[in-house]
């Protein structure tokens, strides 16, 4: 069945009928992927052969579907594997050093149809070499508020000793570089049953998806800011210089990541004091500080043989060209590597995505459909590395991106539970997102009948904002390749997918992430809501991409400016204004902004459509407003994250955070960490902010009353 399309180049309004060619083409994308041999069963590590052969089959299927341009953008970059002569392991040793737990070496095989050739074994990348004994003192999430507790209020120290952390809450690097700053020599980390199995531990994979004993999350371990560690700020081109950044930081110390089913045998044989009960998780044992065993002279002991390896990556870049403005770019991309099989990360979204090529191409091939800008499709590399192939390709093109590009949307993970959408992103694309999701029909037939008849409905049911009559969108951290479109140029993000029932099931991440157990059968025969995700994406594009006024809503990126400032001066308001910061100022310039947006948004009800120069002056403006907060100097002590406002938190790469650069080194004072020269970066930062601020006001305002005076 095929729909109509009007012509919406000239008066930017699409019929009503036009998204029904986006939302009835896409059929269930992965049995189509897996139909024409794309995404396949096979491991495909970056950096191994596997992931090469998988972009060629892209590269190779998109020529053929009559993508206009498709091209292999290459690069030589530093990854990190597991020596398999000298396997990685996390042993208790006994006074004779006798090992009496061990952890598994390889991955034990659950079902005989996933036992394949070319399986990575157990180990955290960039984790240092080493060889460490000691005893084990347990960190709860290994955050700075659980070491600070074990301190001050435990009198436990972990100098000299080697911790034991579970996953969740932030992410793990965070935890291995706190746990080096606070003396540590080694990290043991270990998946919790009650982060990541919510009690089932009776009913796990094959026979649910719940994750089993020998279960075991791989992952960097790195701050990964920086893209390919040899090359920071260039991309890692054949006359790229290599020298590593002196100030990325990098563990000195091995870490090493083991199952649940080794970890309660650990935990079992640690003295010392009983955790309070926010520490405990759900394995049967008595949760302890530990610093001690309970037999005398046992140690832990951690060999790690893990390794720096100079390899290739690929990243795949397809083009369908724009036919009014080619010079403009809705970028589109998602991982393709994966630590294992990776069916959910990445290639529940690498299917849906494929499948989302076929259809624009199909429509551009047969005549009907040609977008108004340029859709860039990439399949990015060595994302589970530190998003090292979309960094690299950003610092290649990052004067071209700076001044084109619109949009960047990222298909990841398609689904990670079969409930509801979720979706992280900064507010330009906020109503975007809601429109789309309020066209593409609800994948869920049972609640169909209970009248939710949309995405939009259940999504709004189950995650509402409080404060607004919308579902909830979050500000995402870094933990994808998002990541440095919003860093680097400052360009308006989203990213989307179908999650858990996250009131039912408090877990940290879907249970088999970044496991050996990720595989298709979970996908096939567990959970698929990829093709409501699918066509919400293509609705997205649709209006990015063809509507004649980007479909930016300036008002929700001020909203949210204007609430982070309330959340800043409500937490550390006080203790600015003892410290001579005017935060009425910071008030004032938002307020400023925001009269200047408003202004803006009634100018967009009443300009001439018909005038080419006025549309193409109101959308540069659109596409710059978000770039006015980007600095080149970076934010404090952190020179690769250039966006002031929408960054990540230091203290946790998944989270998103309020003013990062002073609620960081607001957050050191409290901790009372070198308080005189935190204070100085406080008063600076201050200052740059306002000009940013600034700065986005003037972008937003009327050009021909500009003047160049605020």
């Amino acid at each position: 069945m095929k729909g109509t399309v009007t012509d919406s180049k000239v008066d930017g309004a699409p019929s009503a009928s036009t998204p029904c060619w986006m939302i009835v083409l896409v059929v269930v994308s992965l049995i189509i992927a897996i139909a024409v041999g794309i995404v396949i069963e096979k491991p495909h590590l970056a950096g191994t052969q596997g992931n090469y052969e998988l972009a060629l089959k892209i590269r190779d299927y998109w020529d053929k579907i009559g993508v206009d341009s498709v091209t292999l953008t290459p690069y030589t970059v530093e990854l990190s594997y597991p020596n398999v002569s000298d396997l990685n392991y996390v042993e208790i040793v006994d006074e004779n050093g006798v090992s009496v737990y061990k952890s598994d070496l390889k991955f034990p095989v659950l079902r005989n149809q996933d036992n394949k050739t070319n399986i990575v074994t157990p180990f955290s990348a960039y984790s240092s070499k080493g060889d460490v004994k000691g005893n084990i003192v347990y960190v709860n999430y290994g955050r700075v508020e659980d070491f600070d507790f074990l301190e001050n209020n435990a009198s436990v120290s972990v100098d000299g000793k080697i911790v034991m952390a579970r996953y969740g809450k932030i992410f793990r690097g965070n935890k291995v570089q706190e746990a080096e700053r606070r003396g540590a020599i080694g990290v043991i980390l270990y998946s919790d049953p009650g982060d990541i199995a919510a009690d089932k531990t009776d009913t796990v994979y094959p026979d649910d998806w719940w994750l089993p004993p020998s279960g075991v999350q791989l992952g960097h371990v790195r701050m990964s800011n920086v893209g390919d560690p040899l090359t920071p700020f260039y991309p890692a081109t054949a006359t790229a210089y290599h020298k590593k950044d002196p100030d990325e930081y990098m563990p000195s110390i091995p870490c090493h990541p083991i199952g649940y089913g080794v970890a309660v045998d650990i935990l079992r044989s640690l003295n010392g004091t009983e955790v309070p009960f926010p520490w405990r998780g759900k394995m049967n044992t008595t949760y302890r500080f530990g610093d001690s065993f309970h037999n005398n002279g046992w140690k832990a002991h951690i060999h790690v043989a893990t390794y720096p390896k100079q390899a290739p990556l690929y990243n795949v870049i397809g083009i369908i060209k724009g036919e009014v403005e080619p010079d403009r770019y809705v970028i589109v991309g998602g991982q393709r590597d994966a630590w294992v099989f990776g069916a959910l990360d990445p290639s529940s979204g690498t299917a849906v995505f494929l499948e989302m090529a076929r259809v624009l191409a199909e429509l551009v091939t047969s005549g009907r459909w040609r977008p108004r800008r340029s859709i860039v499709m990439c399949s990015w590399d060595a994302e589970e590395y530190g998003k090292i192939g979309s960094i690299e390709w950003v610092e290649q093109y990052i004067k071209p991106l700076s001044g084109r590009a619109v949009a960047y949307l990222n298909v990841d993970t398609a689904l990670e539970g079969n409930y509801s959408l979720r979706a992280l992103g900064t507010p330009l694309l906020y109503q975007p997102l809601y429109s789309a999701a309020q066209k593409v029909p609800n994948p869920n037939t049972s609640e169909i009948a209970a009248g939710r008849s949309t995405v939009y409905d259940t999504w709004f049911i189950t995650s509402p904002r409080s404060d607004k009559n919308v579902p909830r969108i979050s500000l995402p951290g870094s933990g994808s390749d998002y990541a440095p479109f919003r860093d680097r140029v400052g360009i308006p993000i989203m990213d989307i997918r179908y999650t858990w029932d996250r009131k039912m099931w408090k877990i940290s991440k879907w249970p088999m992430y970044h496991t050996v157990y990720e595989t298709f059968y979970l996908v096939d025969q567990i959970m698929d809501r990829g093709r409501a995700v699918g066509q919400v994406w293509l609705e997205m594009i649709r209006q990015l991409s063809d509507d004649l006024i980007l479909p930016f809503n300036v008002t929700d990126l001020v909203s949210t400016v204007s609430e982070q400032t309330a959340s800043l001066l409500q937490r550390f308001g006080k203790v600015m204004h003892e410290n001579g910061i005017q935060t009425e100022i910071l008030q004032e310039a938002v307020a400023n902004l925001t009269d200047s947006v408003n202004h803006f948004e009634h100018e967009l009800h009443t300009f001439n459509k018909q005038d080419p120069y006025l549309v193409r002056r109101i959308n540069d403006q659109l596409m710059s407003i978000e770039r006015s907060f980007i600095d080149p100097q970076g934010l404090p002590g952190r020179r690769y994250k250039h966006h002031l406002l929408f960054t990540e938190s230091s203290m946790d790469n998944y989270a998103g955070s309020s003013y990062p650069g002073l609620t960081d080194a607001l957050t050191r004072i409290v901790h009372g960490e070198n308080v005189k020269a935190q204070w100085d970066v406080v008063h600076k930062h201050f200052s740059v902010l306002l000009f940013v601020l600034q700065s986005a006001q003037s972008v937003i305002k009327d050009t021909t009353d500009f003047m160049f005076s605020y």
